[in-house]
Order: C-alpha cells, then sequence, then structure tokens
C-alpha cells in the first residue's frame, strides 16, 4: 500500500499515542474529522495498523526483568519447527518469538521478576518445548531504545 504524507502523520501520532481521538489525529494533521476517520479506517482494512493495545510496564507488574533466549533445535524439518512454534505460541511467558538465520533457531524475548521466575520459564517452558537441543540466555542491563515506532 503507498502511503502518503498525512497517511505518515497519522500512523507516527497514533506510534506515539494510540488513546489519541479521531478529533485529535484530524487537527493534528489537518483534516476532517470525516476524512481522517476515512484515513484511519483504510489503514486499518489494508492491514497497514493491525490492531491497537496497551504498552505495559515490566517494572510496574512485577516482570522488570527483559531475557532474551536463543534456541537451538535438533532438527530442521517442518514438523520440528511447527511443534516448537506451536509450543512457543501456547506459553504465555513468551512475549516474541522469531524465526531467525545464523547460529541458532529461534529468538525469544520474555520478561521475568528475577532469577528464580528465569529458572522457572527455562526449566517448565522453554526447556520442555519439544525439539530443543540448545539454550542459550542473555539478560538485558537495561534498555537503550525501547519499543519505539516505526520510521515513517
Amino acid at each position: 500500500m503507498q502511503l502518503d504524507k498525512l497517511d505518515r502523520d497519522l500512523l507516527r501520532l497514533l506510534q506515539a499515542n494510540g488513546r489519541l481521538t479521531n478529533a485529535e489525529l484530524a487537527q493534528r494533521i489537518g483534516l476532517s474529522a470525516s476524512a481522517s476517520f476515512r484515513r484511519l479506517q483504510r489503514l486499518e482494512q489494508s492491514g497497514v495498523i493491525a490492531g491497537y493495545t496497551a504498552k505495559l510496564s515490566g517494572e510496574a507488574i512485577g516482570k522488570p526483568t527483559t531475557v532474551f533466549i536463543e534456541v537451538t533445535l535438533d532438527s530442521q524439518v517442518g514438523t520440528a519447527l511447527d511443534a516448537f512454534e506451536r509450543a512457543a505460541a501456547g506459553c504465555e511467558d513468551i512475549l516474541e518469538c522469531h524465526l531467525m538465520s545464523g547460529d541458532f533457531d529461534y529468538l525469544l524475548r520474555v520478561a521475568v521478576a528475577d532469577m528464580r521466575d528465569y529458572e522457572r520459564v527455562h526449566r517448565q517452558r522453554v526447556a520442555a518445548f519439544p525439539h530443543v537441543a540448545r539454550i542459550r540466555t542473555a539478560f538485558a542491563m537495561r534498555a537503550v531504545v525501547a519499543q519505539r515506532g516505526y520510521a515513517l
């Protein structure tokens, strides 16, 4: 989909604050409320806007530690990949799971309360997923750039 300047402006505003009303969006990009609403609907229907969520503070909900987990599987056949992906998708502890190229197969991002909580995730979840051959973990000391929107 081709995005013009007004589309990009609207998307920048929504990435910064998804709670802006249509009237506020329209005023900030210099359109009528109805024109802004039509653009917003088009962006939603075309899949450019994939949904709306609330960003939570890991610190505030008791999960201040971000952990990145590299997972290598014992097999690269489709059934092994599918089984792992089903297990990962069903695990509420996993914030993100990416199929990777390179030295490992998947990169997971999880948030945990502390080392004991990570041990639970490691033992009871990730290590128990099908076809896991190796797990390597890195703990984030702090976020330097945290979850920003796409450059438009």
